[in-house]
């Protein structure tokens, strides 16, 4: 008998108390532009999300896509200018991240899963009013920060055995349009949802000791000791921000992983050795 074969049927077998664990539950899914960068990472990304729906699972989607945004505000030679390192958004530049957010990002996601047969249905915040923002600071302009967060549609969609795909945009008070972080989307809406697990999927294998070792575990206490000695440094600092806020309205856990892996959200799901950095309360 083929020994691969059994491999696999026996990897199966492995995996069952995890699926079993995790049939119902939420699972909120952060893709960075980075992480969707080939049709390989792509299309291996949607068959993990379709079989995580397949054994029991409800997962929600939400994608980043600033290497995209970068590309097409160079080809309109349309500027950037930056705050402290964060993309000021005009209306020009506005215009430019919904049309490649909403339209460019979130099809292609959409039709990969539609591809391995799952039912995806793309959306953005501003949708069915899910997103509702407040400026986040006035010198960047279009930049939001999530208020109210309306989840109907997603448990609708849910309910219809569809896998909501989410573009990270949200709707101003007075109707404009707010350009938002990509965790921070995946961080609000895995809160309102009250998520079993909110996996933010990066281009590093995890949050990293000095010694540049992943640490694997680490309990929201410890977080900002590693932020005041410098461990956690540069852009994994609003990760792990995002992180404590979203356990802080009832996300169970948070995980930080790479989603360039090959089937990383399967390997954090669904073995025990798991991927990524795991940010949970101590067990008790």
């Amino acid at each position: 008998m083929n020994q691969d074969w059994i491999a696999t049927a026996a990897t199966l077998s492995q995996a069952l108390p995890y699926m079993q664990r995790y049939a119902g539950a939420t699972v909120v899914i952060k893709l960075g532009g980075h992480a969707m960068g080939s049709d390989e990472a792509m299309i291996s990304f949607a068959r993990d999300v379709v079989l995580m729906q397949q054994v029991g699972l409800n997962p929600v989607v939400v994608h980043g896509g600033g290497p995209m945004i970068n590309e097409m505000l160079d080809r309109l030679d349309i500027t950037s200018d930056f705050v402290n390192g964060k993309r000021v958004t005009d209306q020009a530049t506005m215009d430019v991240v919904e049309m490649v957010l909403s339209g460019k990002v979130n099809n292609r996601l959409v039709q990969a899963i539609c591809d391995e047969g799952g039912k995806a249905v793309g959306l953005s915040g501003k949708d069915a009013n899910m997103i509702v923002c407040d400026q986040a600071d006035p010198d960047l302009g279009l930049v939001g920060q999530p208020a109210d967060i309306d989840i109907t549609i997603l448990r609708d969609l849910h309910a219809a055995k569809a896998i909501p795909v989410i573009a990270p945009l949200g709707m101003g008070r007075a109707g404009e349009t707010f350009n938002i972080n990509g965790d921070t989307v995946a961080g609000a809406i895995a809160g309102a949802l009250q998520a079993d697990r909110l996996l933010l999927l990066t281009d590093v294998a995890g949050v990293k000791d000095k010694s540049g070792n992943v640490l694997t575990e680490m309990p929201p206490a410890q977080i900002a000791d590693l932020i005041a000695d410098g461990t956690i440094a540069g852009g994994m600092i609003p990760k792990t921000e995002t992180a404590l806020d979203a356990m802080d309205k009832g996300v169970r856990a948070v995980v930080i992983l790479d989603g360039r892996a090959p089937n990383a959200c399967l390997l954090e799901l669904f073995t025990d050795h798991g991927a990524g950095s795991l940010i949970r309360e101590p067990k008790s």
